[in-house]
């Protein structure tokens, strides 16, 4: 579809991106649902489950779905990239005009996907769900999860909208634009915002899982947190800045009152138990700075080596057809579109 395409008229295809980790026993009654849902709002549909290296039968529920249906597409990655490798992955194979993202576990609600379709049709870009509320959340958890939004977006030129998730509805532009983006530390929430266009939120409150537990827990939040931490803020680098420059004044003012003390009243400042607690409190300081520094080298590090994002050991399934890409593009990313043929023929794809 053109970007001058009217869209207030407009019957786009769809793709839905859902990536999938150990969640065979919700793909089977999902999928259905969501095709069904998906296919009142346009004949030209396809669902793409991307399988993140699952230890269960989800591969072969993806399988079996993509014979049962031929608008799903099954990605099996080769291990378990992670959820915004996933994303990349997802986004890559889809060629709706239109591209939802959408979680594996049920608990994202699809009648919502109409609500997103006609405010797309109404010229927003970028339609993304936020939560009402966080009350499934533990309170310190729910505390957390905004104390990170605030750090992060604190003197940052590009606003990450709190608590919007990955679902979300997005126009084949903006897709195009995420598609552009080289790295590989990739924190999806805020490639959504950095990559700008008109965008609106609504919001909605999760469903129950469908199926089993959440297996994004502490460990992967904490980790997820400190990757969009550092791929978006320089807020540590200022804040040890900022604790460098307190640190220094103190002990100016600290030596400045010593002096005095001595000349002024003559008393001797007793010593050792001070100068060991200064040295062992400002070596700290100097460890935990050169750590913080350390974590955007290593992120540098990993950049440089170019590594893909993800590895497709087999595609399943049809989907939809390719979009005919402008000349213009066609002429800037020939190797992309070889790219994407190998992958409909099930074999392993190196992605951009």
């Amino acid at each position: 579809m053109s970007p001058t395409t009217d869209r207030s008229l407009a019957t786009p295809s769809i793709s839905c991106v859902m990536p999938a980790f150990n969640e065979a026993g919700t793909l089977a009654r999902l999928v259905p649902q969501v095709l069904e849902r998906l296919l009142t709002l346009s004949p030209q549909v396809e669902l793409v489950i991307v399988n993140d290296g699952s230890r269960d039968a989800s591969a072969h529920v993806i399988d079996s779905l993509c014979q049962q249906h031929p608008e799903v597409v099954g990605l099996d990655l080769s291990r378990n990239f992670g959820k915004e490798s996933a994303l990349t992955a997802g986004l890559e194979a889809a060629r709706g005009d239109v591209v939802v993202l959408m979680d594996a576990d049920g608990q994202h609600p699809v009648a919502l996907v109409e609500r997103m379709l006609a405010l797309w049709r109404e010229g927003h870009d970028v339609v993304y769900a936020v939560r009402r509320t966080r009350e499934d959340q533990s309170r310190l958890h729910a505390g957390l999860t905004s104390a990170f939004y605030r750090l992060i977006n604190w003197g940052s030129r590009v606003e990450i909208p709190p608590h919007a998730g990955d679902f979300r509805l997005m126009d084949r532009q903006v897709v195009q634009a995420l598609k552009a983006l080289p790295e590989r530390n990739r924190f999806m929430k805020g490639l959504y915002a950095w990559v700008g266009f008109r965008s609106t939120a609504i919001d909605y409150e999760p469903l129950p899982r469908a199926d089993g537990r959440s297996h994004f827990g502490w460990r992967g939040s904490f980790a997820l947190a400190f990757t969009g931490l550092l791929a978006f803020s320089v807020t540590p680098l200022r804040l040890l800045a900022l604790v460098g420059l307190l640190l220094a004044s103190a002990a100016l003012l600290y030596g400045a009152w010593v002096v005095a003390e001595y000349f002024f009243w003559g008393i001797h400042v007793p010593g050792y138990a001070t100068i060991v607690v200064g040295l062992m409190f400002f070596s700290g300081i100097q460890l935990l700075s050169i750590g913080v520094l350390a974590e955007y080298v290593a992120r540098i590090y990993e950049e440089v080596k170019q590594r893909p994002t993800y590895w497709v050991r087999q595609r399943l399934g049809r989907g939809l057809p390719e979009p005919q890409a402008e000349p213009r593009e066609r002429a800037r990313a020939p190797r992309a579109a070889k790219t994407e043929r190998v992958a409909d023929h099930s074999q392993p794809s190196l992605p951009l």
